[in-house]
């Protein structure tokens, strides 16, 4: 079953970023009376749509997980997607949400515990942190064939209920590289975001991920609107590994430019192996907050 149009067909890194440097020389060639024009209408990301994957801060986190949040707070992030609890309740982990001003928005649960019984627990626990989403952070490795995507994708509708039931919003699914490759002629991904119901199913986008993988995330945004609330922001080095956010080779400005069409709400960074976390809190969080596009 198919509640979506036609898959869109991913474009190679190459392209995407090619793309990208080829906008920028026409932005840069541009007259600047007209560039000036241009900037009185360019959009910005609100301030309370940026927010930080906790994953980010594991290390701080682990010593300290209330202090990590007053810094957070203080470079000037709104909210958190929380991903490892270092042995705090959920409850106890909200109040220090509240004390700092920060607030989650989602929280990433292992898709066995979500298909499993722990579902009710997982969908109170999200109501304890005052957090909208459910997120499957991502699918086992037996199921990256067309027939254990669909399988996930029936799965995905069936948790998409039940989270819509508890009075929360849609399943969302995070995506890895591997999830964009094409298996027996179909790309994995596009399995799941055509057969699954966009009323009970969206997308947390990894937008480095899919760049990786070689898909277009822009071109999900125009091709199925509304169905990626929420985004990974990561940059990629020149060598293929993270970066911080603004100093990679991704063009986040032309890929945000049709964001609204694709629903998303909040922009949280993430990298995945920081040198030092702090520091790719605040350089990224300055990007972001000045980037406009």
């Amino acid at each position: 079953m198919r509640f979506t149009s036609s898959a869109s067909a991913p474009s190679t890194r190459r392209a995407f970023l090619g793309a990208s440097v080829g906008l920028a020389a026409a932005l840069a060639a541009a007259p600047s009376t007209a560039r000036a024009a241009d900037a009185q209408s360019l959009r910005r990301i609100p301030r309370g749509g940026i927010g930080m994957h906790l994953y980010t801060m594991r290390t701080p986190l682990a010593a300290d997980f209330h202090g990590t949040l007053e810094r957070l707070a203080r470079i000037g992030y709104a909210t958190v997607g929380v991903s490892g609890r270092h042995g705090h309740s959920a409850a106890a982990i909200r109040g220090m949400l509240d004390a700092t001003g920060l607030r989650a928005v989602l929280e990433h649960v292992a898709y066995d515990t979500l298909r499993g019984p722990g579902l009710p627990q997982a969908l109170a626990d999200l109501h304890t942190l005052g957090a909208k989403w459910p997120v499957v952070p991502s699918l086992p490795g037996a199921l990256h064939t067309p027939a254990g995507f669909r399988e996930a994708a029936r799965e995905f509708n069936r948790i998409g209920q039940a989270s819509r039931e508890a009075g929360l919003g849609r399943l969302l699914f995070h995506n890895h590289g591997d999830d964009h490759a094409a298996v027996d002629g179909e790309v994995l991904y596009d399995i799941l975001v055509d057969e699954t119901d966009p009323e009970l199913v969206g997308f947390e986008l990894d937008v480095y991920w899919a760049a990786k993988g070689g898909a277009d995330p822009a071109r999900y945004f125009v091709r199925h609107p509304h169905r990626f609330p929420a985004l990974h922001v990561k940059d990629m080095a020149p060598d293929g590994s993270f970066a911080d956010v603004g100093s990679g080779v991704l063009d986040f400005a032309a890929m945000f430019r049709p964001a609204h069409v694709g629903g998303v709400r909040q922009w949280l960074v993430e990298h995945d192996s920081p040198a030092d976390p702090f520091a790719t809190a605040r350089n990224s969080y300055g990007y972001l907050a000045a980037l406009r596009y």
